[in-house]
């Protein structure tokens, strides 16, 4: 279920040789979501003078974790604790009464210089490269890393890649706003002239942050991504398996910096002038490593044995996920989660079987045999069913996120997570969104767990969502194997 769109780069340069297979510059499957529309408006600049007198600084934030994250009142990302100083830099240098808080704004990545754009806030924090180029009004920083190069990133007991020619004919996944797509179209670009096949992209679904690419290519799931070296060594360390290439840099090393509207001066001044002397604390990736120790642990769920165990169960499922108007690769996912598709798996509080659903819950929907198989995905789908339709039925919700919801609810109970979308409203995050929205709130109020498990079921669907074909054919197919 990738977000991904064929892109063409034609050569245009008459004299030279094109082969059949080079007429590409990246190879896309489907379209790249795009952000919202860049609208300019007329609009009141805030600058320095204005944010002190309304006491807020509205900072755009990656929504990314890696960027923006906090657990349990511990700031986790890496713009948090950057932009915790620069707040303490703003009152230290206030008159009385014109102390400023922090009101930060997650964003999609390729939303925020949109979004700062329309004045929806005053400053963008990416926490990752961002190219501002083509954006009209917009001033970048200083740096707040400089010389930071691009790499691939693969998983350890796979040959390195040390030339960039070796990523010839490969797929590289890329979250939606990398700073690696023109760096791989120029690759194309030199690929074309040595007639070579060019690197394919794929743009993976808007419910993945680089984090979760990064788990996903350490389970198997996906071969290889491009991401900023600092944040690849960053998540190598609480990603054991993942591996690093150092060595093969996609391009010239760009710098991190916030960015601006170009009338809000006095802001751009002070912004440089703390970044002049800000050196981060030594130790700010332990509670970073202590908050996702052994959290990101996905697996990939499509070895010879687990395909196995998928196909005899695929009618059971199939039946029960056709009669709650269910999308079967959901509960497969779910049961991937819950038992690694073992209906005799038991769990705490009762809970048994392939969804580890509990008998109270099944009392609910009338099931009173959860010990087989079909009594089990029945109660589990009936119950995921009548979550959804009590809790989360509102057409605000898109399908993906109204999944999340719902599997959330499954981990939390139902009524929690209602009160977490209530307290994401009153904090101005969508109570329609789940990832990186309302799963800030649950990362604020009850830590990482049920984050993780939500993040870790829809990977698993993303998973057979890219073998669907081969999962649904009468006959098995043999897919792709990581064995």
């Amino acid at each position: 279920m990738t977000r991904a769109s064929l892109i063409s780069l034609c050569l245009l340069l008459a004299a030279i040789p094109v082969s059949a297979h080079a007429t590409t510059a990246s190879t896309h499957d489907k379209p790249r979501p795009a952000g919202p529309p860049v609208v300019i408006k007329k609009s009141q600049v805030r600058d320095l003078s204005a944010i002190r007198s309304s006491k807020v600084l509205r900072v755009l934030v990656n929504q990314s974790r890696n960027s923006s994250g906090e657990v349990q009142g511990e700031p986790i990302g890496v713009e948090y604790r950057r932009l915790q100083a620069f707040e303490k830099y703003l009152n230290g240098h206030a008159r009385d009464g014109q102390k400023v808080s922090l009101k930060l704004i997650p964003k999609a990545k390729d939303q925020l210089l949109a979004a700062l754009q329309r004045g929806e806030g005053d400053l963008v924090a990416p926490g990752e490269l961002l190219d501002a180029s083509a954006a009209r009004y917009v001033d970048a920083t200083e740096p707040v890393v400089s010389h930071v190069p691009l790499v691939i990133v693969g998983v350890r007991g796979e040959r390195s890649l040390k030339h960039a020619e070796q990523l010839s004919g490969r797929t590289l996944m890329l979250t939606s706003g990398s700073a690696a797509d023109q760096a791989i179209v120029q690759l194309n670009q030199k690929l074309a002239l040595r007639k070579l096949p060019p690197v394919k992209i794929e743009w993976v679904d808007p419910s993945l942050a680089v984090e979760d690419v990064l788990e996903m290519v350490q389970a198997g799931i996906y071969h290889l991504t491009v991401v900023e070296q600092p944040i690849a060594e960053r998540w190598a360390r609480v990603m054991p398996k993942l591996r690093v290439d150092r060595s093969l840099a996609l391009s010239d090393p760009g710098d991190m910096s916030w960015f601006v509207r170009k009338d809000a001066v006095m802001l751009h001044a002070t912004v440089d002038r703390f970044l002049e002397t800000y050196e981060p604390p030594a130790n700010q990736d332990v509670a970073f490593q202590k908050a996702y120790k052994d959290l990101y642990r996905v697996h990939y769920p499509l070895a010879r044995e687990d395909r196995q165990r998928l196909e005899k169960l695929r009618p059971t499922l199939q039946r029960h996920a056709d009669a709650q108007k269910m999308d079967w690769l959901d509960l497969a996912a779910l049961a991937f989660k819950e038992s690694q598709l073992n209906p005799g798996a038991k769990g705490g509080s009762g809970a048994t079987g392939l969804l580890q659903i509990t008998p109270s819950a099944a009392q609910r929907v009338g099931v009173n045999n959860i010990r087989d198989v079909d009594g089990n995905v029945q109660a589990a789908s009936k119950y995921l069913a009548m979550i959804r339709r009590k809790f989360f039925s509102s057409p605000k919700i898109n399908e993906r996120e109204r999944m999340a919801f719902t599997l959330a609810a499954y981990n939390l109970g139902p009524e929690r997570v209602q009160a977490m979308r209530t307290q994401a409203k009153r904090q101005g995050l969508n109570p329609n969104q789940w990832f990186f929205q309302v799963e800030r709130v649950a990362m604020e109020q009850v830590g990482m767990n049920v984050v993780t498990y939500v993040n870790s079921v829809n990977k698993y669907y993303l998973a057979y969502d890219q073998e669907r074909s081969a999962l649904e054919s009468p006959s098995p197919r043999k897919m792709a194997s990581r064995d």
